[in-house]
């Protein structure tokens, strides 16, 4: 049996034992494109369909039928966009019947390369009669069989056969043993029932037998989809003791489909997992539920001692559940809709089941992590428009701060979560922008609309109130806050270029709200409330973008920038609710916009001068460095930014950096200095010089598959200390080190900084070689949202080529 790369006799007359568990491909070469009612493109080749090109020592031409033979150089056939290469070769154009012997290769039109020692192909160019038979496929996988034969239209059978995903030949072109494969003595495609049969199957790692099954069968490969177990997911958790996840994928018809994955625990009952999925013409249904019947578990203090019992189970046996499903539909025409729906019975249910990927982002609008989010949006969107109507509600799994030193815990030992009356339902959300086609006045005109309507349930002081709106103590029992916005913006801008390439940019901003509030704190003397307020903006930015020389191989790139705008007074009035507001990223982007915040509760007014410079060096192939460094100043303080400390509204400080007439320095800068290096960081420094805000990641790759990466964050804008401090401080590692051949080490870690403990850490010893990979180590989750303390224990990581893997 010929193969891709040169074997000895010995080693290729052992190898042509192994076999295929996708083996399938019997429909050697072009079986799946010539099963369709499909006329064939024109040949590439240039050949007519009848027309055969060939290149040989000798050829005979005996009626229909050609015969030739090559010496060193072997016989070549190109007919019907396909090509054929052996020892001896007989082509009878009329039928189209080709014969071949020794040292054949055939590549069909799609690319796909048989090799044999013997080969006979019918008039749709599949293989009827092949010996010593071999293929391998685009995607690397590899089949070989001692003898392949077509026995019907529908049936192929390969005797003594094997399949690999995995390389059969190292770097140098010698044979090598393949990580994993699948032999079997018999192995028949039935294209009719679309499954392939194999008898006496063994599975093989490595070339040792791991697995054995005297009947096996899978889907044909030409099915995209089939019912069948998918590789099962085992794990350990203190709480529920060793779990093994079992899914099974039953397929109602080519747009549906069900997924049953029940997860089963040797030390609580079982949870269901299920998942329906169904293709419309014009979209798309997914829902994801599971569903358990079991008592509370975890790490709590029973006794009252003060110290918590680990993994107890209390209470009676209940319904635990969740859902968490999504549609988008886009039909033909600028409308489309869709919808989230996310629920779970208990906060910490996710967390105890070890539930994947729980918090998705499949929406209009994202719940954030530790937040569920249910929605249903339209969307109108046309070249010069857009339109978007939404309406959601949010289910908090967020510990509550106020209870951090007590490990979030309350007197009974239980967690403490946010409380979700805290969190408004909002509906409707409205958002609208139109350009008109050509330009005005020689620039671009855009305008904006927005609407919004939030409902709360229960009363949350700062930072959605303002100080002054603060009722001092926060006395219990005040109704939450409800308010409606309707706002109105048009933005005029132009661009001009010197002669010198100076870019001038002149704009104009006008912008109009409508508030209303309802249940204002009683003690304020407020009931509800309307009122409106405007602003006008006109400015310019200017840049002048420089470029030199450096050498034959790089230059520098400088870009000053300037802004300077005036504006009418914001009149920001303090019964407003800053609800989209209270986070400010303030970065290159958004330095330089008029709207600075990123919603519409917050805007800025007066006399405003922004400056920045960007500096670019750019060398050898692609490498390159970037650094901005800028800033704001402003004509006066503006104390409405600033927010009062939740435990105590007296205490004011700064979280945006826009307080001060001066804002905080952005800093921003990347580096690529090599295909296997690269970086980036961001800051904004105070006045005083103490960082804000910063960020900070570095990826390194060497070797083949060797890689690491480091990543930094910190938030220090909230001085106030109180168990209402938000700040924090993190840095995450994560990498893996081959050490020998294919065998490495893999490690990762989230430690965070602020509290001196590592939240989350696995180490573990892997082994990779691209079409196998399998890791076993130790993980240990401290994860303060767990119910049930720390968790740790190993984990396995298995993942194979073609057949998936478990993550």
């Amino acid at each position: 049996m010929q193969r891709a790369c040169p074997v000895s006799r010995t080693a290729a007359l052992r190898l042509s034992l192994l076999a295929g568990a996708a083996a399938a491909a019997l429909t050697i070469t072009s079986g799946a494109a010539a099963a369709q009612d499909v006329p064939p493109p024109p040949p590439a080749d240039g050949l007519g369909p009848n027309a055969v090109y060939l290149e040989a020592d000798t050829a005979t031409r005996n009626g229909d039928v050609i015969t030739a033979a090559g010496g060193e150089q072997r016989v070549l056939a190109r007919f019907r966009n396909s090509t054929l290469r052996a020892g001896r070769l007989a082509y009878d154009t009329n039928l189209g019947l080709a014969t071949a012997d020794d040292r054949v290769e055939f590549t069909d039109p799609e690319g796909n390369v048989v090799f044999a020692s013997h080969l006979e192909l019918d008039s749709d160019l599949r293989a009827g009669v092949a010996v010593d038979f071999a293929t391998r496929f685009r995607n690397g996988a590899s089949l070989m069989a001692a003898t392949a034969v077509r026995r019907s239209e529908n049936v192929n059978e390969l005797n003594y056969a094997l399949f690999t995903p995995c390389p059969i030949c190292d770097d140098e072109g010698r044979p090598k043993q393949p990580s994993i494969a699948i032999q079997a003595e018999k192995v028949v495609q039935d294209e009719e029932l679309r499954a392939v049969l194999y008898r006496n199957a063994v599975f093989r790692v490595g070339g040792v037998p791991v697995f054995y099954l005297p009947v096996f069968a899978h889907p044909d490969p030409t099915v995209e989809r089939a019912s069948g177990f998918l590789v099962p997911t085992p794990s350990y958790d203190e709480g529920r003791g060793l779990s093994l996840e079992v899914p099974y994928l039953q397929v109602v018809s080519p747009s549906e489909d069900w997924l049953i994955s029940p997860q089963l625990n040797t030390e609580v009952a079982p949870l269901l997992n299920l998942q329906w999925r169904r293709r419309f013409g014009d979209g798309t249904i997914v829902m994801r539920g599971g569903y358990t019947y079991e008592r509370n578990f975890g790490d709590f203090d029973l006794d009252g001692d003060g110290d918590a019992e680990s993994n107890v189970r209390f209470g009676d046996r209940t319904s635990r559940s969740y859902l968490l499903g999504y549609g988008r539909f886009d039909p033909a025409g600028p409308w489309r809709w869709g919808f989230t729906a996310e629920q779970t019975s208990d906060k910490t249910l996710f967390d105890r089941y070890d539930v994947r990927d729980p918090y998705q982002d499949n929406g209009l609008y994202y719940g954030d992590q530790r937040r569920l989010i249910s929605q249903a949006y339209v969307e109108r969107q046309t070249q010069r428009s857009y339109l978007s109507i939404a309406a959601f509600h949010i289910q908090s799994l967020r510990l509550d701060p106020r209870f951090a030193a007590t490990d979030f815990r309350d007197a009974r030992g239980f967690k403490v979560f946010e409380d979700e009356g805290t969190l408004p339902l909002v509906a409707p959300l409205v958002e609208a922008r139109w350009e008109p086609d050509g330009p005005v006045f020689g620039g671009r005109l855009r305008l904006r609309g927005s609407a919004a309507s939030l409902y709360r349930d229960e009363f949350v002081g700062s930072p959605v109130l303002r100080p002054e709106a603060i009722p001092p103590g926060n006395p219990p029992g005040l109704p939450g806050v409800d308010s409606r916005r309707v706002s109105g913006q048009a933005e005029w801008r132009r661009a001009l270029v010197s002669p010198l390439g100076v870019r001038w940019e002149p704009f104009v901003d006008v912008r109009a709200d409508l508030y209303s509030i309802g249940d204002l704190p009683p003690m304020l003397g407020l009931e509800t409330e309307a009122f409106s307020r405007g602003r006008a903006t006109a400015g310019l930015d200017v840049s002048y973008p420089l470029i030199r020389r450096m050498g034959h191989d790089a230059d520098l790139i400088l870009e000053p920038m300037a802004q300077f705008s005036v504006s009418t007074d914001p009149d920001l009035d303090p019964r407003i609710p800053n609800e989209d507001s209270q986070t400010l990223e303030l970065d290159e982007s958004s330095l330089f916009r008029i709207d600075r915040f990123p919603g519409h509760d917050l805007l800025e007014g007066g006399l405003r001068f922004t400056a920045g410079a960007r500096a670019t060096l750019r060398w050898g192939q692609g490498r390159q460095a970037s650094l901005f460094v800028g800033r704001s100043l402003r004509d006066a303080d503006e104390p409405a930014f600033l927010t009062a400390a939740v435990d105590d509204p007296a205490r004011l400080y700064d979280p945006t950096g826009l307080a001060d007439g001066a804002s905080d320095w952005v800093v921003q800068g990347a580096f690529s200095a090599s295909e296997g290096v690269r970086g980036w960081a961001h800051a904004t420094i105070d006045s005083s010089g103490d960082v804000r805000r910063a960020e900070a990641a570095i990826d390194g790759r060497w070797g083949r598959r060797n890689l690491a990466s480091v990543s930094y964050i910190v938030d220090r804008s909230n001085p106030v200390a109180g168990p209402e401090n938000r700040n924090y401080e993190f840095v995450q590692l994560t990498g893996q080190q081959f050490v020998y051949g294919n065998w490495g080490v893999a490690a990762s870690g989230i430690a965070d900084l602020e509290r001196d403990i590592v939240i989350r850490s696995e180490v573990g010893l892997l082994f990779d070689d691209d079409c196998f990979r399998f890791e076993l180590g130790w993980r240990r989750d401290n994860t303060r949202v767990r119910p049930s303390g720390p968790s740790e224990g190993l984990y396995i990581r298995l993942n194979l080529a073609t057949f998936g893997g478990t993550g």
